[in-house]
Order: C-alpha cells, then structure tokens, then sequence
C-alpha cells in the first residue's frame, strides 16, 4: 500500500510539472533545501557594495544642482519617517574619497553608485544647462575609484527625476520622458563612458511605477490607481530600449562597455507545491512583479498572464481598453534584445496563494493580480516589517531566471538586510548571518548553472531610507547622522563580508565557522568609540563656553590645594 502510494503520488506530481505550461522548464514542485555549501566562487567574480546618490550624497542644493521629486517630496511634512530629508544625508558629495578608503580596505571589486540627473542637468534638458561642477564630482569620484582598481558600475536612474520635468510634463506618466532621459543617458556616455564599462538603466523601476503613482508611498506621491503603474512602466521599458539603441549605435563600439537594467524581485513561492493554483499564483506574482520588466526585455512584450489578466478585469470594469498598455509590432521588435547584462536586487520572499478580487474592489495593481502574499511566523525578523531571512528563495528566483530568460549574464546588484533600532550596537550578528545564507545560496545557483558574475551588497553605509527616513539602516558601516560630520564606524559585517571577499566564498567549515567570532572582536572597540560619539559631540559645542569657566575653576582648585599642601608642610 505504502508502495502504492508513493508511486501515485510521484506519478501525481510529475503530471503536475506537465501541466504548467508558461514555465515548463522551472521545477516549481522541487524545493531543494540543501545544508550548506563549503567552495569556491568561480575565478574572476567581482565583489562589491552599492549606493544612491539621493540617499548618500547630501549637497542637494550646492554647487549648482537642480531640486529632484525626492528634494521636493521629502520636504513636505508628513511624507517621511519623522519628516527626515535628504538634504544632507551622508554627506557623500563631501566625503567621497574618505568612502573609497573604506570600500578599498574591503578590497571590494566594484562600487556600484547612481548619477544624478539633476546634478547634472539641473532644469532635466541637455540643451538648457550642463551643470560642469556637477559633472566633475562624478569625475573625480570615477577617476578615484579607477586609481584604487574599484570597478565603477554605474546607474543612470535610482529615482532622483528632475523636478522641473515632473511639473512641466507629470514625470513618467509622459512619453517624452523617454527623449529627454536619452538625452541625459547620452551625455553621460560623452562624459564618462571612456572609463564606464558598465551602465546600469533603471534601479527597481517596479518601485518608481508603483511606489510612485500607484500607492504614493515615493516621490513624486501620485495615486493613479489601476493605470499610473502601468503606464509609468510602459515609458520606462520604452527609455531603456531608446537608450540601449543609442549606446549600442554611437558608443559601444568605441567604448566596448555594457547596457542592462537592475530589477529587484522577492521570490514567490506556492503555499502548497501539490496545489496548481497555487502554483500558478506564485509564478502570476513574479511575471507581475519581475517579468512585468524583464519578459519584454527578453521576448518583446508583456508577460501573457498580465495581459491576460488586466485585460479580463478591465473588461469587467467596462472599459473599451485593457488598462495594461500595448507595444506596437515595430516597439516589440524594438524592445526586445535590449539587456546585456540583468541587475538583480533580491532581499526576501513571500509565500503566494490564489485570492480573487472581484472587479466591484476598485482597479489597482494588486487586485489585478488575484492572489495573497503570506509569511512564515518562523523566519528570522530582523526588524523591518517587510524583510523576513529566506536564503533558499535567492537560490529559487536565480533559477527561475535562467529558465525563463535563457541564462542572461546576471549581476546582484542589490542584496542586504536592514535593522531597525539606534543601533548603537555595531556587532550585527543577524547581517552577518543573512550574508553568509544568502550568498552562499547565490554559491549554490552558480552550481546549478547560473551565469552569476558578480554580488554586490546593498549598502556600503546607512543612508536615506525612502519613506522609512533614517530609521531603517542596511550600511556594513554604521553612520552618526546626528553629528555634523556624519562620522562611519564599521560593523562587525565589514570584517565578515570582507572575509567572504579574501576568501571568494566559503572555503572549509573550521575557517568559516571562526570568521564571525573574529569580526564580532573587532566591533567592540568601535562600539565604545560610538558610545563616546555623542559626547564629544556635545563637548564640542560647549567648548567655547564651558571651557574658559573649567580653566578659572582649574586654577582655583589648584591653588586651595597647594595652599593645603603648604599649611601641611607647616
């Protein structure tokens, strides 16, 4: 019977695999969870860290830069986390070469950082204003990094829009933003392109279209529900082709450089594996979420299943038209093939099962999707709300990638985990723990055939977190933002990722097993001197008052006790 039974059930679920149709080759049903893996990763794998300009670089109205939507979003009460700003953020415009310091102590690869459009193009138009101060500190910051053999890879977009082109044209909802962001992207190509060999188009244009102009939550704060997303979507994936093209035909050839895209995607994974809907939520969540991006990229339109679905709901709704837009036969061919390489930003996973929402709910991009989102109670929390420790999805969305986009050159571009405290405590065992899980699923995939060519760790320093303000830190090095200086102290991460780095992975259990009792000893000291931090602040303000006062009472008691000292000898 028991016999019986296993072979039904192999039979049950190989039938299964036959039936999924979108996504044959991905093995939905197998959910490997294997112990950890002891090697190495393959020779030449870069290592590096990453950045933003709006969330590191402060300065956000010097030396002749332009306001972006997060300039103007972030300075309207309400909108931040304790309506903190950017205005100063790390400092980063400043402190730069202190920053290449740190990234080549880790002995880092590459550093990935974004430029921003209205630092250099203060009005958003080429043909308006270059901004040359603007363009120099990028200069100097490539030109560093090239001097300290740190790969730059840079991205052209990480959601810092001029705000004039937003107020002139409603932002991406307009389609001649993909004019004028080519011509952004072109200039950068001019300026920086002889030592840039690796461009990066949009940061998770997931989060600008639906963040932006769905929900709100992110500059520039519109809620188009039902259309906003899609649309924004539609002139993003249409600006990454036109710029594609344009490095392709006036660049490529003397610069030999790389065009691709970063797009940040939990991992769906079905609630019941024996359970075809569920199987089909989970793969529904990631086409809605990844393939939105990617499948048009890769194939030349949209995911069918998106299609599919926004075009029944907006039947329902009694619309003529889908409220999903359409590629022309000319835009598909147009779009499709343009992706050198694929940025992946990766942070946590979801467990998906089907719910349907009727049409009477209202159009939005999540009831277009009719599915659920779940987590499990027993996976690590590190604090964030959003952010569970679910290494084996890393390992479960690579492969997905490779089968549904026939193995496309990938980097990591984003991988991390946030705390959610003070923080005055540097020795963050729980980082070091989701880096060694993490990448160690990322050592796996390189196994299983993934063309994975180099990881970088999301972020070098606490910054700007959005709409989560400065409560929300995923830096390797911690950043006292209530000082003026905006001082770094490095976490007991540092230590361990650079470890990971010296080592190109995890070479045997005893030497792994010793790298975080050796990175915690290395954070005590600098807890101290972060425990000290506030009070030399606060000396420092003091000085000029308090000091003259100390100095007068120093003499005084200095001459009762020589006065007590000599009636002593007498």
């Amino acid at each position: 019977m028991m016999l019986q039974q296993c072979i039904l059930r192999t039979y049950y679920v190989l039938a299964l695999v036959l039936c999924i149709s979108a996504s044959e080759d991905f093995a939905w049903t197998k959910n490997e969870k294997t112990s950890f893996f002891y090697g190495t990763f393959p020779t030449g794998f870069s290592w590096g860290a990453g950045s933003s300009a709006y969330q590191t670089e402060g300065a956000w109205n010097t030396d002749g830069k332009g306001m972006s939507i997060w300039d103007a979003f972030a300075h309207k009460k309400g909108k931040i986390f304790l309506n903190d700003t950017g205005d100063s953020s790390c400092e980063g415009y400043f402190k730069f070469k202190d920053d290449i310091t740190l990234m080549k102590d880790m002995k880092l690869n590459h550093y990935r950082f974004s430029i921003s459009w209205p630092r250099i193009l203060p009005s958003g138009l080429k043909n308006e204003h270059i901004n040359e101060k603007g363009i120099k500190y990028y200069d100097d910051l490539i030109n560093m990094l090239l001097e300290n053999k740190i790969t730059p890879i840079v991205t052209l977009y990480h959601w810092d829009l001029p705000q004039v082109l937003q107020e002139k044209y409603g932002g991406w909802q307009n389609v001649s933003m993909v004019n004028h962001f080519n011509d952004f992207a072109n200039l950068c190509f001019e300026r920086f392109g002889n030592r840039v060999k690796y461009w990066i188009t949009f940061n998770n244009p997931w989060s600008v279209a639906v963040e932006g102009y769905e929900t709100g939550e992110h500059a520039p704060g519109l809620k188009l529900k039902g259309t906003g997303a899609y649309k924004a979507a539609h002139h993003i994936i249409k600006a990454h082709a036109k710029v594609w093209h344009t490095y392709d035909m006036q660049w490529r050839s003397k610069q030999k450089g790389l065009v691709g895209i970063s797009l940040t995607a939990d991992w769906g994974e079905p609630v019941d594996i024996t359970n075809q809907r569920d199987i089909e939520a989970a793969e529904r969540y990631i086409q809605f979420y990844m393939g939105w991006f990617a499948t048009p990229l890769f194939n030349g339109d949209y995911p069918q299943v998106m299609k599919d679905y926004i075009g029944r709901k907006s039947g329902q709704q009694g619309l003529g038209a889908s409220r999903l837009p359409v590629f022309s036969p000319q835009e598909k061919s147009y779009i499709k093939g343009t992706c050198d390489f694929l940025g992946l930003g990766h942070f946590t996973t979801r467990y998906i099962t089907q719910k349907n929402y009727p049409s009477g709910l209202g159009d939005s991009y999540f009831t277009d999707r009719d599915l659920a989102e779940l987590v499990d109670p027993q996976w690590p929390d590190p604090g964030s709300e959003w952010l569970y420790s679910v290494p084996w999805g890393f390992r479960r969305l690579l492969n997905f990638v490779k089968t549904q986009y026939a193995n496309p050159m990938i980097y990591v571009t984003e991988n991390g985990v946030s705390e959610k405290m003070l923080c005055t405590d540097l020795c963050d065992d729980w980082r070091m723990q989701y880096f060694k899980d993490y990448i160690n699923e990322l050592l796996k995939a390189i196994k299983d055939g993934v063309n994975v060519k180099g990881y970088t760790a999301w972020s070098l320093l606490d910054n700007f977190e959005w709409d989560e303000g400065y409560s929300e830190r995923f830096g390797l090095y911690y950043v006292d933002f209530r000082n003026k200086n905006k001082p770094r102290y490095p976490k007991a991460s540092v230590q361990y990722y650079k470890r990971i780095i010296s080592s190109n992975g995890f070479p045997n259990q005893r030497e792994v097993e010793s790298w975080k009792r050796k990175a915690v000893e290395t954070c005590s000291s600098s807890n101290q001197l972060l425990a000290a931090d506030p009070l030399i602040g606060h000396m420092e303000m003091v000085t000029e008052i308090v000091v003259p006062t100390v100095c007068t009472l120093c003499i005084l008691l200095s001459a009762v006790f020589l006065m007590f000292l000599l009636r002593g000898r007498l």
